[in-house]
């Protein structure tokens, strides 16, 4: 009798072991749970956010990934199908995933986030979003207990104006903002075709690790540094970024951990096809360099052509 209780507890310990291994590598969750919640008023505009969470999962301190849609800070939604697909898919491998809401500031302006728009305006626009995105995380970490959440594991993913926000965000200092969980650094950042307006942001502590999604020959957010949206100098909204190739050239000076993942000739669309097409990427990512702190720099090079008319030509793109 003792030999057979003996043997149902070592069993239950190893496949307790081999779970833990399995988590955020591997599809473990079908049962998804997606509560709505309100995490900041503004303006009388209601900001809210979906939390996906894996059902009848134990763990009480589960890594979180937070995505920030995009849209020209003008439109886009949280719940779009590509995003509650990857949010889902997310849970099913042991993450807390979490879609925002945020302050679309330039919805219904004329000139938009384009070359009308004055360069003060874009930065205090992303801005605000990133003041938003702080917020829901101040929620989230506020919440941790009841959602099962590491503070200390939170990842940053953004596509398009959502990577701006989200780069923009990950690079600043810890912060503390009145929590009980003491100082938070992000363990890591997802951009999509996202860029900074400002290297120096970036230093050995701010260097968090980062997976860099995007085409060379994207007209809107450079890939490398140039004009926002490739304005001229006379344009109100001529704006210098700096994109994912200089971000990660900054990052291997820094001996910082990143994945540069570009693909030659494409363009803007690589704001959005990372959530299907380089899903295994992300995971690979965020197990490997943001919670196993995987000390690597990364380059994966998709071959494709190049239009050299307008767009910097990079010597490992095909002709």
């Amino acid at each position: 009798m003792y030999k057979k209780f003996s043997l149902v507890v070592l069993l239950f310990f190893l496949v307790g072991i081999s779970f833990a291994q399995e988590r955020y590598t591997a599809n473990l969750f079908d049962e998804i749970r997606v509560e709505t919640v309100t995490y900041a008023t503004k303006g009388g505009e209601n900001l809210d956010m979906d939390i996906y969470l894996p059902q009848n999962d134990s763990e009480q301190e589960r890594a979180t990934i937070i995505f920030v849609h995009g849209g020209g800070f003008s439109e886009g939604q949280r719940d779009g199908e590509k995003i509650k697909t990857f949010c889902t898919r997310l849970a099913n491998y042991g993450y807390v995933a979490a879609s925002i809401s945020y302050r679309l500031t330039r919805k219904g302006k004329p000139e938009g986030f384009g070359c009308n728009c004055p360069a003060t305006e874009k930065l205090n626009t992303i801005y605000a979003a990133s003041e938003d995105l702080l917020d829901a995380t101040h929620f989230l970490i506020e919440n941790r207990h009841q959602y099962a959440i590491n503070p200390q594991q939170i990842i940053l993913s953004g596509s398009s104006a959502g990577a701006e926000t989200v780069l923009y965000t990950a690079y600043q200092p810890p912060y503390c903002y009145g929590l009980d969980s003491g100082p938070v650094s992000f363990a890591g950042v997802i951009g999509m075709a996202g860029a900074i307006p400002d290297t120096t942001a970036l230093y050995d502590e701010s260097a968090i690790p980062s997976l860099l999604f995007h085409g060379t020959d994207d007209n809107l957010v450079p890939y490398g540094t140039a004009p926002h949206h490739y304005c001229n100098e006379d344009d109100k909204g001529y704006w210098l970024l700096h994109g994912s190739y200089t971000i990660a050239e900054k990052m291997q000076q820094l001996g910082a951990p990143y994945w540069l993942h570009t693909t030659c000739g494409a363009g803007h669309e690589i704001s959005s096809s990372p959530l299907k097409d380089y899903f295994d990427e992300i995971i690979e990512f965020c197990k490997d360099f943001a919670i196993d702190r995987k000390d690597e720099q990364r380059e994966t090079i998709i071959d494709g052509n190049q239009n050299t008319d307008k767009y910097t030509t990079y010597n490992f793109c095909s002709e």
